[in-house]
């Protein structure tokens, strides 16, 4: 499948969890992807590299909620792939989070939870944007979460972060349209990536009810969302913008 080819991926916490199976599937679909990430990429690029040539994969180690950091790695991404066609906003704080009541949560928590889910995306589009417009369009996806619809409770600050990020999709495709930028949002359900697996806090007290909760009573695996992410990426959705397509096996009915 080459439905990518020609454009140029920039996929947030890439290199972890969900991220690295983003990136997977853009690059099977022909993308040139720029693997970034708070962590070293480098172990994931190698891999990648392996399967997909040196050319078509690239790394990127900054901190999204740092404005000058971003300017940065924006530029870098120019440099040696010529430009972003893609965005995916994936870089959130949620795993390494412990339930918590409302009444616990510290403010400087609160304060790290927005500057990495809602400022970090801001940021990046913030500065994105202007090469999409100067390469005459291009595809942005916020990745969200059923929680901005259901709630989750313990997690009142991750959830927050994602309604925000469910609101700013809305206003950025009717700011970007007249540009040909398609603003959507990916919103998946309780999904077993291999950092949730390791939190056996959340295992205990969210897995058995993401379940119950859905139509297909079944486990969620990142390779459930990967159909809808390509396709959000692609010509395919180029009259679709401002929607959110919700992939949790039937939890939210949007």
């Amino acid at each position: 499948m080459t439905v990518l080819a020609g454009r140029v991926a920039f996929v947030t916490g890439g290199a972890k969890g969900i991220g690295i199976a983003y990136c997977e599937a853009l690059l099977a679909a022909g993308a040139t992807v720029v693997v970034a990430d708070v962590v070293d990429p480098e172990s994931v690029v190698q891999r990648l590299r392996s399967g997909h040539g040196e050319a078509r994969v690239h790394g990127l180690r900054f901190d999204v909620s740092s404005e000058p950091e971003v300017i940065r790695a924006v530029a870098a991404a120019a440099d040696f792939a010529g430009g972003i066609d893609i965005l995916v906003n994936n870089a959130a704080i949620f795993a390494t989070l412990p339930p918590v009541d409302v009444t616990d949560i510290d403010v400087e928590l609160w304060d790290k939870v927005m500057a990495v889910n809602v400022r970090g995306c801001f940021l990046m589009v913030k500065h994105v944007v202007p090469t999409m417009k100067r390469r005459g369009g291009g595809k942005i996806i916020n990745i969200t979460s059923g929680a901005a619809y259901k709630g989750l409770p313990g997690m009142v600050h991750y959830s927050t972060t994602k309604g925000a990020l469910t609101t700013m999709t809305r206003a950025l495709s009717r700011e970007l349209g007249a540009f040909g930028i398609c603003v959507n949002s990916l919103a998946p359900g309780a999904v077993m990536s291999d950092t949730i697996v390791q939190n056996v806090e959340h295992m205990q007290r969210y897995h058995q009810f993401a379940i119950q909760q859905r139509a297909l009573k079944r486990d969620m695996v990142p390779q459930d969302l990967l159909g809808a992410l390509v396709f959000l990426a692609s010509s395919a959705s180029d009259f679709v913008t401002g929607q959110t397509l919700a992939v949790d096996g039937g939890s939210v009915n949007t």
